[in-house]
C-alpha cells in the first residue's frame, strides 16, 4: 500500500488526477471506476483542467446510485458522473455505466451491472472515497468482504452526511444500489481519497486497524495494489504510519 499525504483538497486533486491521467495515457482503453460525492470533485476538476490526455476511449463504471433517483435528477449519481466526468472529458454516454436505481427489478439490474464490468474486462483503476463510519461506496458496517452489487439500506449517519446535497434532509433516499466490497476488490488498482478532519478516524481504522466488517474500508488491506491519498487533516490520526510512506507537499 502506498500512502501520499498532501496539504489540502487542491493538492489531493492534483495527485490523484496524475495517477489517473498516467494510466489513460499509457492505456487509452482503460476501464475506470468512479466515486461520486464531494471527495473526488477536485480530482475530476483537475482532469478537466489538464490537457494532453484523451479519455474518449475509456469506459467508466460508477460505484453507486440512490434507489429512486435517476438522471436528470440533480442529486442522482448518474447526473453527477455526466456533469463532472463524462461531459467535460468527452466520454460518450454509451461508455458510462451507472447502477440502475429505478429498475423495476433491482436484483436483476444489479446482476446486469456486474456482467457489464466483467464484459469490459474488469476495472483497471477504482477511485474510492471513505465515509465517516468507514463505509466504502455504500457498503455500510456489516457488509461482507465478498459482497457484490446489490441494494443496501443507508445508515442514518450516511444520510445525515449526504443531507447537505438535498434541499430537505427528509428527501435523502433511504436505500441505494452499490458495488459490493467483493466487486471493488476485483479492480486491479484501488485509489482511495480522504480529506478533512471528519475522515481521520475512519482513515486510521481502515489503514491501521484490523480487517473487520465494522469498518468496511479496512478490506483495502487485502488488496495488492492500493494508493491512498489523504490531506493532512484526514491523515492526522495515522501517527507513526505516516512517516513510513512517501509524503507529497
Amino acid at each position: 500500500m502506498e500512502l501520499m499525504v498532501v496539504q489540502g483538497r487542491q493538492e489531493l486533486g492534483a495527485a490523484a488526477a496524475k495517477v489517473i491521467a498516467e494510466l489513460v495515457r499509457a492505456h487509452p482503453r482503460s476501464v475506470l471506476g468512479l466515486a461520486t460525492g464531494a471527495s473526488p470533485l477536485p480530482v475530476y476538476a483537475q482532469l478537466t483542467a489538464d490537457s494532453g490526455t484523451d479519455y474518449r476511449q475509456t469506459t467508466c463504471f460508477a460505484l453507486d446510485e440512490y434507489v429512486g433517483l435517476a438522471a436528470p435528477h440533480p442529486q442522482s449519481f448518474g447526473q453527477f458522473v455526466r456533469e463532472h466526468v463524462a461531459n467535460p472529458l468527452g466520454i460518450a454516454a454509451e461508455r458510462i455505466h451507472v447502477p440502475d436505481g429505478v429498475a423495476e427489478d433491482l436484483e436483476a439490474a444489479c446482476a446486469l451491472f456486474e456482467r457489464g464490468i466483467e464484459a469490459a474486462g474488469g476495472v483497471d483503476l477504482q477511485v474510492l472515497g471513505i465515509g465517516r463510519n468507514g463505509h466504502l461506496a455504500f457498503n455500510e458496517p456489516g457488509s461482507a468482504a465478498d459482497s457484490r452489487t446489490r441494494v443496501v439500506a443507508l445508515s442514518e449517519d450516511t444520510r445525515r452526511a449526504n443531507a447537505r446535497f438535498f434541499a430537505n434532509p427528509s428527501s435523502v433516499p433511504t436505500h441505494a444500489v452499490t458495488q459490493g466490497l467483493g466487486t471493488i476488490l476485483a479492480a486491479r488498482h484501488l485509489l482511495l481519497l480522504a480529506s478533512g478532519p471528519e475522515k481521520a478516524s475512519a482513515v486510521e481504522r481502515a489503514l491501521n486497524g484490523p480487517v473487520t466488517t465494522d469498518c468496511p474500508a479496512s478490506v483495502i488491506q487485502l488488496h495488492p495494489n492500493v494508493t491512498v491519498i489523504a490531506d493532512q487533516q484526514a491523515a492526522e490520526s495515522l501517527g507513526s504510519a505516516e512517516a513510513m510512506v512517501p509524503t507529497l507537499h
